[in-house]
């Protein structure tokens, strides 16, 4: 694995109304990783998500993209070269599948046919027929939907995604074949991808490493495989919950 990390937060700390969300993370994010915060409700996941794409801004430290602060980039720069699924989807309602996936290459002034061919690579490459182009999110199930937002988050060809919980509002039959898909997806286009659980379960399938949070900390970082064999004690209670068939 390259040594560069491409993604980095140096005693990355964030508060907010006087609360801290995150506290003292330090972490480095190598090319073609799969790293997954893991933690529990309000432990700070999605928190540090925000902070690379700079939807939030450190009170302490520093993020890094590319070696750069999110401080020193520009804004827009920086979330276009970033793709971003969360569960909620967002897709704009009332802009058909192909509108939704070709937005950020039509502002980044791809030519019309470019776009189109992108749009159609995208459909099949998400596992959606092409005459899907025209239809609008109200007509299409939960997981086409999230399907045409991973579609849209790739359509630049951002060399990160972000992801947060992006199939847990899904049917556990679902959910198993779009992790299926990322799979597939990674393995093919070899993203640098942070993805957002609360799912130990998704967590060792997806995961590269696994970054497990509490209370706005790092707990700890690990492979899969070291993660099933840890004596932390917070890790092996997610290993025991786990084991035991609980959520």
């Amino acid at each position: 694995m390259p040594t560069d990390p491409v993604i980095e937060f140096k005693n990355v700390s964030f508060a907010l109304n006087g609360g801290a969300l995150v506290s003292g993370l330090n972490l480095a994010i190598h090319p073609g990783e799969t790293v997954v915060f893991l933690g529990r409700t309000g432990s700070g996941k999605t928190t540090t998500l925000k902070l690379i794409n700079n939807l939030h801004s450190p009170t302490q430290g520093d993020v890094l993209v590319k070696t750069r602060s999110t401080r020193d980039w520009d804004p827009i720069a920086l979330r276009r070269m970033i793709g971003y699924v969360i569960q909620e989807i967002g897709l704009f309602p009332h802009f058909t599948v192909a509108r939704n996936i070709g937005l950020v290459p039509t502002l980044e002034n791809w030519p019309a046919e470019r776009v189109h061919q992108r749009i159609q690579e995208l459909l099949r490459l998400v596992g959606l027929d092409p005459q899907f182009a025209v239809r609008y999110p109200r007509e299409l199930s939960g997981g086409q939907r999230q399907r045409v937002g991973v579609a849209r988050a790739l359509a630049a060809d951002p060399p990160f995604l972000l992801m947060d919980e992006p199939f847990g509002a899904l049917d556990p039959i679902t959910r198993m074949d779009l992790q299926n898909q990322f799979l597939s997806l990674q393995q093919r286009l070899a993203k640098t991808v942070v993805f957002v659980t609360h799912d130990l379960h998704e967590a060792l399938r997806l995961g590269t490493r696994i970054a497990l949070m509490e209370a706005g900390k790092l707990v700890t970082v690990l492979t899969p495989q070291q993660f099933m064999k840890s004596d932390q004690q917070l890790v092996k209670a997610y290993v025991e919950a786990f084991t035991a068939g609980q959520p």
